[in-house]
C-alpha cells in the first residue's frame, strides 16, 4: 500500500511538470525598433599619396686619396667637420717635390741656352749655304739639331709643370662641400698615390632619398600618366613629403629625380629617387624614413568614421537605413585615413544615411528608430572611433589644399 502511494504521488508529480512545461514563458512588452545615428558621408576634396619606407643617402660620396706618394706631414681639419670644397684636409711632405721642380727647372735652363746656341748655329749655316761655304748635309745636320734642341726645351717644360703639380698635389684638399669622416691615418704614416684612403666625405646639401615601388603602383602611375589624370607638374614637378622615425608630420619636402629603367626581375620592384634639400645638415646619409608620393589630383571623397564599418570575413560592410527604416547592407571599399575619416572608394553615395552609432544592435533587414546626426573630424588631440575589423590600406590620402 505505502508503494501504491509513492507511485501515485510521483505520477501526479510528473503531470504537473508536463503540463507546465505546455505553457508560454511570459516574454513581457513587445520590443520596438532599436534606436540608431544616421548621417549621410562627409565629402571633402582630398588629395591620394602612396607611401614608401627608404632611406637618405648622399649626392656625392667621395674616398679622399691622396695623387702622390709620401709621408703626412699634417692633418688640417678634425674629424666629423663639416667642410667646403677646396678646404687644406692633409699635407704630404712637400720637400722630396720641391727638390724635384728646382732640377726640372735648371734642366729647362740648361736646354734652353743649348737650344740659344743651336739656333745660331743654324744662322750661320742659313749665311754659308747661301754662299756655297758648307755642304748640303751639314746645313741639313744644323737645322735638325736646333729642332732637337727645341723639342727638348718644350719636354723640359712639360716636366716643369708636371714637377709643379706633383708639389700641389702635396697639398691635400676637399673635392667636394660636405662632411668629413675620421681620419684613416695619423701624421708621420707613409701614403701612396690613388691607393691610400685618407677620410671620405659626403655631400648633405642637398640629399637624396631612395626607395622602390612595387610593380602595380609603377604601372598605375603609367596609366595616370596616359590617362592625364596624374597631377599637374607646372607648380610641383612630383612632390614628395617624408617624415623621420620619431616624426608624426611629414615635414621634409622634396621632389621626384630619378626612376630606373627596368625592374628588378628578382624582387619586382622598381627603384626610386628623391632630393631633399638640407641646408642646415640635419639630414645624414643612411637615415631611415617614411615618404610618401603624391598619387593623385584633388577629388571629392565620401568620409565616414571607422566605428560604422563592420566585417563579413574578407568584405567590408556599411549599413544604411532605407526609405522604410530598414537596415540595408552595404558592401564597399575603402580608402585611407584623413583627419581621423576613412575614405570610401565605392559603394555608398552622398545620399546614403549610414548608420554611425548603434551598429552593434542592428543587423540586415531589421527595422530601426534613426535619429540624425553629423559626421565631423575629431577635434585636435582625440583618438577618433575606429572598428577593430578595419584594416588600413597601403595608400594614404591628406586634405586638398583649400579644401572644406
Amino acid at each position: 500500500m505505502q508503494a501504491a502511494f509513492v507511485r501515485s504521488v510521483s505520477l501526479s508529480i510528473l503531470a504537473a511538470v508536463l503540463a507546465g512545461c505546455g505553457k508560454p514563458a511570459d516574454s513581457g512588452p513587445p520590443q520596438g525598433p532599436a534606436p540608431v545615428t544616421v548621417a549621410t558621408a562627409l565629402v571633402k576634396p582630398i588629395v591620394d599619396w602612396d607611401e614608401y619606407i627608404g632611406r637618405f643617402e648622399a649626392v656625392d660620396s667621395v674616398d679622399v686619396r691622396p695623387r702622390v706618394s709620401g709621408y703626412i706631414q699634417s692633418q688640417n681639419f678634425r674629424d666629423g667637420q663639416f667642410i667646403s670644397k677646396g678646404q687644406l684636409l692633409f699635407i704630404v711632405d712637400p720637400r722630396p717635390f720641391e727638390a724635384s721642380l728646382e732640377a726640372a727647372r735648371a734642366q729647362t735652363t740648361h736646354d734652353m741656352a743649348a737650344a740659344e746656341l743651336a739656333q745660331a748655329n743654324l744662322a750661320r749655316a742659313n749665311s754659308m749655304m747661301a754662299d756655297k761655304a758648307i755642304s748640303q748635309e751639314e746645313f741639313d745636320t744644323t737645322r735638325a739639331t736646333a729642332a732637337e734642341a727645341r723639342a727638348q726645351v718644350a719636354a723640359d717644360r712639360a716636366a716643369e709643370r708636371s714637377r709643379a703639380l706633383d708639389l700641389e698635389y702635396t697639398r691635400v684638399t676637399a673635392p667636394v662641400a660636405g662632411r668629413a669622416s675620421d681620419r684613416k691615418l695619423s701624421t708621420g704614416n707613409y701614403v701612396t698615390a690613388g691607393q691610400t684612403v685618407l677620410t671620405n666625405i659626403v655631400s648633405l646639401n642637398p640629399i637624396r632619398f631612395a626607395f622602390e615601388g612595387s610593380e602595380a603602383v609603377y604601372l598605375k602611375y603609367q596609366r595616370a600618366n596616359r590617362a592625364g589624370t596624374r597631377p599637374s607638374s607646372r607648380v610641383a614637378p612630383n612632390p614628395v613629403e617624408i617624415r623621420l622615425q620619431d616624426e608624426t608630420d611629414y615635414r621634409w619636402r622634396g621632389k621626384m629625380e630619378f626612376v630606373d629603367n627596368q625592374l628588378d626581375t628578382g624582387s619586382g620592384a622598381i627603384r626610386g629617387r628623391a632630393v631633399v634639400p638640407n641646408p642646415d645638415g640635419f639630414l645624414t646619409p643612411g637615415m631611415f624614413g617614411h615618404m610618401r608620393l603624391l598619387g593623385s589630383g584633388a577629388y571629392d571623397a565620401l568620409l565616414i568614421p571607422d566605428g560604422a564599418v563592420t566585417t563579413d570575413q574578407a568584405r567590408k560592410i556599411v549599413f544604411v537605413v532605407g526609405p522604410n527604416g530598414v537596415v540595408v547592407p552595404h558592401v564597399v571599399e575603402l580608402g585611407p585615413l584623413v583627419d581621423g575619416l576613412r575614405v570610401v572608394r565605392s559603394g555608398l553615395n552622398s545620399q546614403d544615411r549610414i548608420i554611425i552609432e548603434g551598429v552593434q544592435r542592428v543587423h540586415p533587414g531589421v527595422a530601426v528608430k534613426p535619429t540624425p546626426g553629423q559626421i565631423v573630424p575629431p577635434a585636435p588631440g582625440e583618438s577618433p572611433a575606429t572598428s577593430a575589423f578595419v584594416e588600413p590600406p597601403a595608400a594614404a590620402a591628406s586634405a586638398a589644399a583649400g579644401g572644406r
